[in-house]
């Protein structure tokens, strides 16, 4: 539910299943399900019927789908929460049939992939080996991974044990390879990024902004000079905008301050005079005082932040944090 460009980040992974055909969308979800629901709703505005499948506890990640599988019938595609991707899901469903695949992964080539599941594969494509999260001294035979993306058969779903917490990449995918049910890798070169660390987050933002990810999802707002902006904000004669920013419903944008690019500023969130903002993430309600400057940072919902601040690159700010005036913030390194 996090915003990306103002809009909750499930809607564009609907709006990608939609461009593909799919219409009918449950989600599995244990964790502030009301808040969901109040955003979403059943999602007829964005084509989809969106349905709910509650975990009293959390099941994982194969689990998780196990508890919504009893809805499903046929050839059934399985998301990841946290991947942001324009893949061809229609040209990786071609595949699934033409290869007689009863579980087909997206698949995609990274520099870094410790960090995520390897995938191996023959020369055909078939999985040969599933590796998740090696550890730093092990060693690694593929940079190729497990993008988060599945199309598997229902009646596999409905072999995972119910109501009981199970990994889909650690038993179930490793357990289907090891029985010989044909399963297989689609590799993608299409935009594909794990937001699920705040650098990913804002970094996902910028590319969108950028217009590297296809999406038929415009930011809301009217589009105005490479800025996309809400009729309800208001922009200061004699203050800057440098595109490309988001200027969210009801937000103020007041006389000398400087906003973007690469900025995304949340509904009725309040720049100050002679505020900068650049390359940063403002969720709602957010107020920056005057002079204060804002750099490739991400601020949560209802921050208070003084006059003359300075908030340096990768710094993230909790919401409801106040920021004294002449304040210096700077990221912690790791």
């Amino acid at each position: 539910m996090v915003p990306l460009l103002n809009r909750p980040f499930l809607a564009y992974q609907l709006a990608l299943l939609r461009q593909h055909g799919v219409s009918d969308v449950i989600l599995a979800c244990s964790y502030r399900v009301d808040d969901v629901r109040a955003a979403l709703g059943e999602a007829e505005h964005l084509g989809v019927r969106l349905r709910y499948v509650i975990e009293s506890e959390p099941l994982g990640t194969g689990g998780g789908i196990r508890n919504a599988a009893d809805l499903a019938r046929g050839a059934v595609w399985v998301l990841n929460g946290d991947v942001l991707t324009d893949a061809d899901l229609s040209a990786m469903r071609a595949f699934h049939e033409a290869h007689g695949s009863r579980t087909t992964i997206l698949l995609r080539s990274v520099a870094d992939p410790r960090q995520y599941g390897l995938v191996e594969t023959d020369t055909d494509g078939r999985l040969r080996r599933f590796r998740e999260k090696p550890g730093p001294d092990e060693p690694i035979a593929t940079n190729t991974i497990n993008a988060g993306v599945y199309l598997i058969d229902a009646a596999l779903l409905a072999r995972i044990p119910a109501r009981q917490v199970v990994s889909v990449e650690r038993e179930v995918f490793p357990s289907l390879i090891a029985e010989g049910v044909p399963c297989y890798g689609f590799t993608t070169e299409a935009y594909w990024r794990d937001i699920g660390s705040p650098a990913a987050y804002r970094a996902a933002q910028v590319d969108l902004l950028a217009g590297q990810v296809k999406t038929p999802l415009a930011p809301p707002g009217e589009l105005r000079d490479g800025c996309w902006i809400e009729p309800s904000a208001f922009v200061a004669t004699g203050a800057r905008l440098e595109a490309p920013a988001v200027i969210g419903a009801e937000a103020a944008v007041q006389v000398g301050a400087r906003v973007g690019p690469s900025t995304v500023l949340g509904e009725r969130t309040r720049i100050a005079a002679g505020a900068r903002v650049e390359g940063a993430v403002l969720w709602e309600r957010v107020e920056v005082g005057e002079g204060s400057v804002l750099r490739d940072c991400v601020v949560g919902a209802d921050v208070r932040i003084g006059a003359d601040v300075d908030i340096a690159p990768g710094v993230v700010l909790e919401s409801g944090a106040v920021v004294p005036d002449h304040t210096r913030l700077a990221a912690v390194p790791r």
